[in-house]
């Protein structure tokens, strides 16, 4: 007697999940907008392993982005990791390298990261980033750069004018430190500002007390910088007023002005790039300016395009000096966003055109229409089935395509077809040889 079959039950991991066409069709048509943008101010494409050698990762984003490392050993008994961002392999790259590719480099990087973090809304244990960076220079151009990158990327994505580009400079936040005599707790007093947006100024106090031995009178000046608000001009004139005598400080607030300067003068709105000194960036190698973007019509799913300056990682790796700034579009997030505001378009097809088959003789007809339309630039299906039409019909409507080419017998001998528009439901007739010309 035969045993019985165990099946095993389908399911994905906690914080993983399958994409379906629906999903997938958004996610590569944003991931292929940041292609052309990274394309257009000359970023070229590199991949890197998903598993690097442990000690490549560890210690680089601090101690919490440690505890989400995937880590393990492998089959020849090395201690390796999954990469937790796209930063930190491109600074191990850079180094390998340098000699090859020369400086400055400009990449992009499109790929699957993973954290062991706590899941939420728009945050997922494997997800893509989208990152583009320039290494191999220290010049503000960069810095500018790369916000000009960030703005064009979100334009084209659709959030014109409905989003805000905040930037801040690590060097005004350790000029402030130095002169509170905090500078050798920068690490904690950072990460405690981070979580200044989702946990309070009261708490954000406690943590820099417990985590930063601060007084009181030290986390209320750092947090007083941090909350100061007002047009760029302001900011920049208080924060003069702040960190003037420390070298560090001025020098970062000469370059947040310098950023403001020339963001606006290339064309970007005032109101677009906004100076928040709040923002801290919880990765440790961070140091100088960083970016986090918001969308104005859902700012609490977080930051959808976030980055900085890190001058100092890839010595880790190498004797050469290779600083370095970029910044990576949260696809996933932006995507949770877009689909929460109803910016996504729920279609399970790539193509274009359907072409049902049911006049069963006919099928090299039917492929030979189709050949001829991907020739003219469409993307066609055909259905696989000799059905009824009305069925073939529904399923057109269900995939979501555009149009709908219906030829039967007669339509064959007559050289003719009827083009239906499935959003409107209008049909048109036309010669078989002005389809591309209808649609």
């Amino acid at each position: 007697m035969m045993e019985k079959t165990q099946r095993i039950t389908p399911r994905t991991l906690k914080g993983f999940r399958d994409y379906l066409p629906e999903t997938m069709i958004p996610r590569e048509r944003l991931t292929e907008i940041a292609q052309q943008v990274y394309r257009s101010y000359g970023f070229a494409p590199i991949d890197t392993p998903a598993l690097e050698y442990y000690e490549i990762l560890a210690g680089k984003g601090g101690d919490e982005t440690d505890k989400q490392l995937y880590q393990f050993e492998d089959h020849g008994g090395r201690r390796v990791g999954l990469r937790f961002d796209l930063t930190v392999p491109f600074a191990r790259f850079s180094a390998q390298y340098i000699n090859q590719i020369g400086t400055p480099f400009k990449r992009y990087h499109i790929g699957k990261v993973w954290r062991g973090e706590n899941t939420q809304a728009g945050r997922y244990r494997e997800f893509m980033q989208c990152d583009f960076d320039t290494i191999g220079t220290e010049s503000i151009v960069s810095d500018i750069e790369t916000t000009l990158v960030i703005h064009d990327l979100l334009n084209s994505i659709g959030f014109e004018g409905k989003y805000t580009i905040r930037i801040n400079n690590r060097l005004v936040l350790s000029g402030l430190l130095d002169k509170l005599g905090l500078l050798a707790k920068t690490v904690p007093i950072l990460r405690a500002l981070d979580k200044l947006p989702k946990i309070g100024r009261e708490k954000v106090a406690e943590e820099m007390i417990q985590s930063a031995d601060a007084t009181c009178q030290q986390a209320d000046a750092v947090l007083q910088l941090a909350e100061l608000k007002g047009t760029s001009d302001e900011i920049l004139k208080s924060l003069a007023t702040m960190v003037s005598g420390n070298e560090a400080g001025e020098e970062g607030v000469e370059k947040l002005g310098t950023v403001i300067k020339n963001v606006q003068a290339a064309g970007v709105p005032e109101k677009t790039v906004q100076i928040d000194v709040s923002i801290a960036r919880g990765l440790d190698y961070y140091t100088g300016m960083i970016y986090e973007t918001f969308l104005h019509e859902l700012p609490g799913i977080g930051s959808v395009c976030s980055g900085g300056r890190y001058d100092n990682l890839a010595s880790l790796y190498t004797k050469q000096q290779l600083p370095g700034v970029g910044a990576s579009l949260g696809l996933d997030r932006l995507l949770a966003a877009m689909e929460e505001l109803g910016k996504i378009e729920k279609i399970s097809t790539p193509a274009d055109i359907f072409i049902p088959f049911f006049v069963a003789n006919r099928l090299g007809d039917y492929l030979k229409l189709a050949v001829n339309l991907r020739r003219a630039g469409f993307k066609v299906e055909v259905y696989p089935e000799a059905k009824k039409l009305g069925q073939q019909l529904k399923y057109a409507d269900k995939r979501g395509f555009a149009y709908t080419v219906v030829i039967g017998e007669d339509e064959f001998e007559q050289n003719t077809c009827q083009i239906k528009n499935m959003k409107t439901g209008e049909t048109v007739n036309c010669p078989m040889t002005e389809i591309a010309l209808q649609i």
